[in-house]
């Protein structure tokens, strides 16, 4: 699929003019304009709108915004675009020798790393995936003395890189040992998420947006001395979560006829990091270990979504009223239909303001944000209306 982040059209509708009350208009605007009054702007702002009315009123060139207008005549309709908050992953990449060191089945090159690494590759490279911006750690680190330190990790090896990028797939091949006896041992689990997080906190107070930690690993955290519990992982994972960083998990399991159950801890960390329960993809078969790695990475790339709206400015000569706003969407070339407005979201499609006494983002309730977050093609729409169309609970 393709990304909403930052593909999704967001259309902001407004209704302006002397006469917001006359006839005509589409069925979007309450009270709103005729057939073709006026144009939007193209460059980001609002555009400008001729003098006249009727249905073929050309666009004017009025740098204030505002045409003059007739007695009589109907709102005008701007439209300006603006984007859904950008997304930011941080992936977290076990590399170590249960990955793929071939010293035991459980082990095997050609059923775990080979099938996985191939749709990671393809997840990095993907246009789908524009709009995101992700960053890749492997661990353990490289050095085994300091592997079990969460400073080994608060720099990813590669950095946050729009996508799609062949970086990730450079460094992934840098990192792959050439002789079996080369692969790196241990799975410092809590101190790459530790580490991680605090990359991750720096980057947001930076660039803010959404961010995510995406773990990949194949079993249990060990070695580090037995710091590197469970216990710690979830414990990181949990304040990650009450700082807005959700954790989602991607299990490798074990082929199925050797040391089987290597995932099952994992659910713990992907409750513990609020997104439910983890991915895990089984192994024995190359070719469906490849297509599940893809389908797990496509649902933490959609989940991923943001579903909030800035709320963008009104029109030049006009104050913003949360009453006069209707939100709308649409897939690919189908018409708009408007959303319910539900501060309390007791309706799943519907939507919110985030302050419904003093408004500064929209907010899609469940319904309407699993939409979006499923459809490549999805558009919003945003209408500054010339009455009242939604009422806000006091």
């Amino acid at each position: 699929m393709r990304l909403p982040a930052m593909g999704i059209a967001l259309f902001v509708v407004a209704a302006v003019g002397a006469a917001c009350g006359g006839s005509g208009g589409d069925d979007l605007s309450p009270g709103g304009s005729g057939a073709a009054n006026g144009s939007g702007g193209d460059d980001g702002g609002f555009g400008s709108v001729g003098s006249g009315s009727g249905p073929t009123s050309g666009s004017g060139q009025n740098p204030s915004g505002v045409g003059s207008t007739g007695a009589g005549d109907a709102c005008a309709t701007h439209r300006a675009s603006a984007e859904l908050q950008p997304v930011y992953l941080a992936v977290a990449f076990d590399v170590s020798g249960s990955m793929g060191a071939n010293d035991r089945p459980s082990h095997s090159k050609e059923l775990k790393w080979d099938p996985v690494v191939a749709a990671t590759k393809q997840f990095f490279a993907d246009p789908a995936s524009a709009g995101l911006t992700a960053s890749l750690t492997f661990f353990p680190g490289a050095e085994r003395r300091r592997m079990c330190s969460a400073r080994t990790y608060s720099s990813p090896d590669v950095e946050m890189t729009p996508l799609p990028s062949d970086a990730f797939a450079e460094a992934i091949d840098d990192v792959t040992p050439g002789p079996d006896d080369d692969w790196r041992t241990g799975t410092p689990t809590a101190f790459v998420v530790e580490g991680t997080m605090s990359f991750v906190q720096q980057q947001r107070r930076e660039n803010p947006g959404k961010y995510a930690l995406v773990l990949v690993t194949d079993g249990y955290p060990q070695l580090c001395e037995g710091s590197d519990s469970i216990e710690a992982v979830v414990e990181h994972v949990e304040e990650g979560r009450q700082d807005n960083i959700p954790t989602y998990v991607i299990g490798v399991a074990n082929p199925p006829d050797d040391n089987p159950g290597n995932v099952d801890n994992l659910a713990e960390i992907a409750a513990a990091g609020g997104t439910g329960k983890a991915f895990i993809i089984e192994t024995g078969n190359p070719d469906a270990t490849a297509t599940s790695f893809r389908a797990a990475i496509d649902q933490i790339r959609g989940a991923a979504v943001s579903c909030t709206i800035a709320i963008p400015p009104a029109p030049e000569g006009r104050t913003f009223d949360k009453q006069r706003v209707r939100v709308t969407y649409a897939s690919g070339q189908g018409e708009p239909r408007a959303l319910a407005y539900d501060q309390e979201c007791a309706s799943g499609d519907a939507w919110r303001y985030d302050n419904p006494a003093n408004p500064t983002q929209i907010e899609l309730c469940e319904g309407a944000c699993n939409a979006v977050q499923s459809d490549p093609e999805a558009a919003l729409g945003v209408d500054f209306t010339c009455e009242d169309v939604i009422e806000i609970p006091l």
